[in-house]
């Protein structure tokens, strides 16, 4: 019985010492005080800190780092200026060693303590070759900073403009991308938008970097159709940007928080750029998903490949498909795949993405998969094995049961998130699938977010 005089151990404005058990999952410090947890940002796990209460909720408190008393050997000078104003990245003064430790750590925590599972082997994180310098996509806002026109991160739970000349997870040539918009539209005067009156032209630039391929795109969003000087600054992009063979302007008019708007329109140049996955090329548009971190994305779908354990004779099933990569992998050791995805610009991409690389054992349908996959069933189609790669909030248990309905000898399911994985992992075993392992996948180094591929097998007794 819960006693309703109980106070919580810790006051709002008081400092306390506390021992780091752990990383939160947003990759902040974890300790107790009297058994009462306290979240404590930029702490590290063996650090014994001083930290001043600032919200003290029902079942848990955050505080503010004042001293570290006890200091972790694995704690590194951050590289980035501007880390603890930022919020974009959680874990640089975490030196790459620990930060892939904690990552699987991440997960084995979920797996036991949300999915109760035991026995599941969880390996050591897939690491980056380089944790700098790697995303492939950069989004800005552009505003204006004591009276100047600036590009950069917003400051961590704001929207103040934090300038960033340099980001050191983003490619480099998005980094000058950034640094040259922001010049060109000072020198040529063009209105920011301000988010408070809802005025301005120029609100977001984007960059995209084929990293294989070298191809460069910039996209400047603008509040309005028309966007001055567009001829002028494009002619200064290209003279600027090495590889760049796209500029696209996207109109959001909308006073929101959604970056990109519905109406894109090609300033210059091509309507896409080209990377590489392996053995295939993807044509990425101004609002195409790709992930973000191209290396790290080949591993993590050869590790799926893997898992699938296909020959030449077999059949899967890729539901949550996307735009295909997946569905594309799995073809090169299956007789067919069938790529299922409830957005209708998906599958478009997605077969387009087949046609380019000349890939004809793939079908792909637009839909829900506990709709599709029960048609499917129903055709004479048994997969060997479900591949699954589903947002976030992870699959509703409706979905999990169709997986199970099909009867495949296996389940892979790719996550980017551990505590909707290991949730789901605890329902398919109801259904007679148990997770064998899980591969843990490092895709954005430097920060607190983890991939994870587990592989299932059905119940033979």
């Amino acid at each position: 019985m819960t006693n309703k005089n109980w106070q919580q151990p810790v006051t709002t404005g008081n400092t306390y010492i506390l021992d780091i058990e752990n990383l939160g999952h947003s990759g902040e410090g974890v300790g107790r005080f009297e058994n009462f947890t306290v979240f404590v940002p930029y702490a590290l796990p063996g650090e014994q800190v001083k930290v001043r209460i600032e919200t003290v909720k029902k079942n848990y408190a955050a505080g503010r780092l004042l001293e570290i008393v006890k200091v972790s050997p694995a704690r590194i000078e951050p590289r980035c200026p501007v880390f603890y104003q930022c919020g974009g990245c959680q874990l640089q003064h975490l030196d790459y060693v620990s930060q892939l430790a904690v990552k699987r750590q991440t997960v084995m925590n979920a797996v036991t303590r949300i999915g109760k599972l035991a026995g599941i082997t969880v390996h050591p994180t897939l690491g980056a070759d380089n944790p700098w310098f790697y995303r492939n996509k950069m989004q800005y806002p552009v505003g204006l900073l004591k009276g100047e026109t600036a590009v950069g991160c917003y400051a961590q739970g704001t929207h103040e403009i934090i300038e960033t000349e340099t980001c050191f997870i983003q490619n480099e040539i998005n980094n000058s991308i950034a640094r040259q918009v922001k010049e060109l539209a000072a020198a040529m005067k063009i209105p920011v938008y301000n988010e408070t009156t809802g005025r301005g032209v120029l609100r977001h630039v984007l960059g995209r970097v084929g990293t294989a391929t070298g191809e460069v795109m910039v996209v400047l969003v603008t509040a309005t159709e028309e966007l001055p000087q567009s001829d002028k600054l494009v002619a200064a992009l290209r003279g600027k940007i090495p590889g760049l063979v796209s500029v696209i302007q996207n109109v959001n008019s909308k006073r929101n928080n959604v970056i990109l708007g519905s109406h894109s329109r090609t300033l210059w140049g091509q309507d896409t750029i080209a990377d590489r996955l392996s053995d295939f090329t993807f044509r990425i548009s101004a609002r195409s998903f790709f992930q973000v971190n191209t290396v790290q994305a080949e591993k993590l779908y050869n590790q799926a490949l893997e898992y699938a354990g296909l020959s030449l004779q077999d059949v899967a099933i890729d539901a949550y498909c996307g735009t295909g990569t997946i569905t594309l992998f799995l073809a090169k050791q299956a007789a067919r795949v069938y790529g299922i995805e409830v957005v209708p610009e998906s599958i478009e991409d997605a077969r387009l993405n087949a046609r380019h690389n000349g890939v004809s054992n793939v079908e792909f349908f637009v839909g829900d998969a506990v709709e599709v996959m029960p048609k499917l069933f129903r055709q004479g189609i048994r997969p060997k094995t479900v591949v699954v790669d589903p947002p976030r909030a992870g699959c509703a248990p409706k979905v999990l049961e169709t997986f199970a309905a099909m009867e495949p000898e296996r389940i892979v399911y790719v996550s980017c998130n551990p505590s909707s994985l290991a949730r789901d992992l605890a329902l398919l075993a109801d259904s007679g699938y148990l997770a064998a392992e899980i591969q843990p996948v490092d895709m954005f180094p430097n920060t607190y977010h983890v991939e994870a591929i587990a592989l299932l097998q059905r119940r033979t007794t």
